[in-house]
């Protein structure tokens, strides 16, 4: 069959050039007989795979030459654990901002290796919002202070970076690494799982300041520890290879679509398409705050839910896949990654509209 618009918020959909850049390659890969799978991450082409995909990334992200960048396992959830024990001990305080799911459940796994601050929470919005950052409680002496800048769940959004404390700032930029060019120097860790806007699960970016380096406890894992894996080229122990293979292939895709800041504007480009035919509209709602909603994650209701199921049957009958809200909000969720075309989000709304035509 053929393709389905995939709007998944992760596993997200994968460039279709690339896919068909692995499938061409996956029996022999660079001439050596093998896939990229079978091959020795010791070798000489994967060791020059990993080196051009890093360098690659990092002129994507222009990425300050005092920073590192890592490539682990365990998606960004393992790095929950990895960056208090990376930069604090556990007498140590961080603060932590949540703003949805993720931050929350960040700030809890961090909450066993220090004391976590929540300094601020816009739970009591049902996450529709981000809260002031003049309001935040902040600590005078944090080890460094975390925020989700995209709740893929809520759909909500930072869209400038808060200068709210001397700490060096934490980041889970999941859902936004490569959608949009970001001042790296602003931050002192970003980190991002890779399944939605850069490859398979399983895989993390990690990018990290270097006085940041040396502050891992003595009982941090050696796979998450940032100055074992910067010092082994992140190859202390048998990297994620086929992930990795197929970052540098999304990478390389990027730069030819112009890089980042023409990846910005076909992003935003669909999002505004998109709330404004919610907001056009007295049968799909977005609940969040115009100023805080995202690019990528874009949850909507229909304004009577006993029709959700009927919409989710004729969207996939029509080839829109994945477009089920999360269990914990309910109604529907597009999430328009980089990979997403235009094309995918212009023949939403049309369906979109056409069901309102038959069904309000």
């Amino acid at each position: 069959m053929d393709r389905v618009y995939n709007f998944s918020a992760g596993p997200a959909t994968l460039p279709t050039a690339v896919l068909e850049q692995a499938q061409a390659e996956l029996l022999n890969w660079h001439g050596t007989g093998m896939s990229v799978m079978e091959v020795s991450h010791r070798g000489k082409d994967f060791v020059e795979l990993a080196a051009h995909s890093e360098r690659t990334l990092r002129n994507l992200l222009a990425v300050p030459e005092n920073y590192r960048v890592l490539f682990l396992q365990g998606g960004a959830t393992l790095q929950f654990a990895g960056v208090p024990l990376n930069l604090a001990g556990p007498s140590a305080t961080a603060d932590y901002v949540v703003t949805g799911n993720w931050g929350s459940k960040a700030s809890v796994e961090a909450g066993r290796y220090l004391k976590v601050n929540v300094a601020a929470d816009a739970k009591d919005t049902k996450y529709t919002t981000i809260p002031d950052p003049a309001s935040w409680t902040v600590s005078d002496d944090a080890a460094y202070l975390h925020y989700t800048p995209n709740e893929t769940i809520y759909g909500v959004e930072f869209h400038a970076v808060p200068e709210v404390s001397a700490a060096p700032l934490v980041v889970d930029m999941s859902s936004t690494i490569l959608s949009r060019p970001v001042d790296v120097s602003r931050f002192g860790v970003i980190y991002a799982g890779a399944q939605k806007n850069i490859g398979p699960a399983g895989l993390a970016i990690v990018i990290v300041r270097d006085d940041l380096l040396d502050r891992a406890r003595p009982e941090t894992p050696s796979v998450v520890n940032y100055r074992v894996m910067a010092d082994s080229d992140s190859m202390s122990n048998t990297p994620p290879t086929l992930a990795w293979y197929l970052a540098a292939l999304v990478f390389d895709w990027l730069t030819e679509q112009g890089g980042l800041s023409a990846m910005a504007e076909r992003n935003k480009r669909k999002a505004s398409k998109l709330y404004a035919a919610i907001d056009a509209s007295n049968f799909y709602q977005n609940p969040v705050v115009p100023a805080h909603r995202s690019w990528m994650n874009i949850p909507f209701t229909l304004a009577d839910a006993e029709l959700d199921g009927a919409f989710l049957q004729e969207a996939a009958a029509g080839e829109f896949a994945n477009l089920k809200g999360h269990r914990s909000v309910g109604g529907m969720r597009a999430s328009l990654y980089n990979a997403m075309p235009e094309a995918g989000v212009d023949a939403l709304i049309e369906f979109m509209a056409e069901f309102e035509r038959r069904r309000g």
